[in-house]
Order: structure tokens, then C-alpha cells, then sequence
């Protein structure tokens, strides 16, 4: 088998040092993973560039919810990916998408520019998009190094026939990474169904607060149960266990 590449997704300095250490190839840095994942502050960005030898590459996402922005949010983006080349990013992860389902083609057209010689990896925007096939020959025309997709699933095992279709239509004109409930229990299946040369996960698991005095009558930011009183944290011996599953 092919050497495949395995990048973390993380919203945190603690589970980026965790996924260099668990073996990552490559960290997708964001914040706010549990609206699927936003740009993520300059502070944060400063002290995972410094703790890190792999590569670093930034979710450029103004907010949670669709993928069809306004002029102010796209603005945003332009501004952002700025930042993330000056505070030594390798690479941005973006997607943007037209009401009627289709790829922005003029504004993604525009930010690939803006990032290069940034990598650019198009996100699971894609796995909204109306016509996959459509959506990728177009990716394919505007440079794009990389695509993440779930194969238009809720998970990549899920969507792993379409995966493996737009293997075969890339034809290595572009990445594609399979992304989207991968663990160690599937990731040697995903790949082996898939042909695909990387794999995209969180390889997380959950904290607990050191906090002793908690108060039960309120939550934050409409958190759901446990709200602030666990979270997840990628481990490093996650990532080695996937690692290990797919050779």
C-alpha cells in the first residue's frame, strides 16, 4: 500500500502537539469544532506555528451554518487568509457555494489567488454542493491542491462508492481526502473501498473539567449537556491507532 497521509483536525494547541506526536502528517487548525469548525483566533494560530514541524494548515470559515457568504464575510476571509500567511501557515482549508448548490467559482477563483503559494484545500462544502462530478472538474480547473469530502454522507464509510468515483475521475489532477467519521475501527476500510492517499480526522477524546464547584443551574452559549464541563481533545494514541489500522 501507497504511503497515506493522515492530517488531524484540531481546535486547540494542546490536541495539535498531541497529533504530532501521535504521528500526524499534517494538522487543519480550527476553532469551534462543534459548528463543524470556524477560523481560529491569531493567538492560538502564533503558539501552534511554534510548537509545530509538520505542516499547519488554517480553516478559513467566517462563521457556523452554510457556505454561502456575504461581501462582508468574504472580506473576512480575504483578511484572514493575510494573516494566515503571515503567522507561517502552510496551507488554508475553504469552501464557498451559491444559493442554487453550485461552487462560487468567481470568489473561490479569487481567494485561491489571494492564498498562493499557500496550499489550498477545498472542505466538505463540497459535500453540499448539487453535482459532485460537476463540482469537482471545476475544482480541478481552478488549481485547488486538495478536496476533503465525506463522499456527501454523514460519514466517509457512508460515502465511500462516491469517494472512490472521484478517485477515479480525478485521476491525481487533485487530492482527494476522505474526511468524516473516521476511526481506527474504519479507517483500513475506507481505504481500501476509497484508493484514497489521506485521510482527514479529529482522533479525538473527551476531557473532563478540573473544575470542583459547578454550578448546574446554567450552561454557556446555549451549550447542550455536558456543556462546559467536558470536551474533546485529539490523543495522541488515537492517531497512532489509526495509523497502525491503515499500514
Amino acid at each position: 500500500m501507497d504511503q497515506i497521509t493522515f492530517e488531524a483536525c484540531v481546535d486547540s494547541v494542546a490536541s495539535s502537539v498531541a497529533a504530532q506526536q501521535g504521528g500526524a502528517d499534517r494538522v487543519e487548525l480550527c476553532a469551534d469544532l462543534i459548528e463543524g469548525g470556524i477560523t481560529p483566533g491569531a493567538g492560538t494560530i502564533q503558539l501552534v506555528r511554534s510548537r509545530l514541524t509538520i505542516p499547519l494548515h488554517l480553516l478559513i470559515r467566517p462563521r457556523g451554518g452554510d457556505f454561502c457568504y456575504t461581501d462582508d464575510e468574504f472580506e473576512v476571509m480575504c483578511i484572514d487568509i493575510e494573516q494566515a500567511r503571515t503567522l507561517g501557515a502552510d496551507g488554508v482549508v475553504l469552501g464557498l457555494l451559491h444559493p442554487d448548490g453550485s461552487i462560487d467559482r468567481e470568489r473561490t477563483a479569487l481567494l485561491v489567488e489571494h492564498a498562493r503559494p499557500l496550499s489550498v484545500t477545498f472542505h466538505r462544502a463540497f459535500d453540499m454542493a448539487r453535482d459532485p462530478h460537476q463540482s469537482l472538474n471545476l475544482l480541478i480547473d481552478l488549481g485547488i491542491d486538495r478536496l476533503l469530502t465525506s463522499g456527501q454522507e454523514a460519514t466517509a464509510l457512508e460515502g465511500a462508492d462516491l469517494i472512490a468515483a472521484l478517485v477515479q475521475q480525478a485521476q491525481n489532477r487533485i487530492a482527494i481526502m476522505a474526511g468524516g467519521g473516521i476511526t481506527e475501527e474504519n479507517a483500513a476500510e475506507v481505504v481500501a473501498r476509497t484508493r484514497v492517499r489521506e485521510l482527514h480526522a479529529t482522533a479525538r477524546e473527551p476531557i473532563d473539567s478540573r473544575m470542583q464547584y459547578r454550578n448546574p443551574r446554567c450552561t454557556m452559549g446555549g451549550a447542550l449537556p455536558p456543556g462546559e464541563f467536558t470536551w474533546k481533545v485529539t490523543s495522541a494514541e488515537k492517531v497512532r491507532a489509526i495509523l497502525q489500522a491503515i499500514g
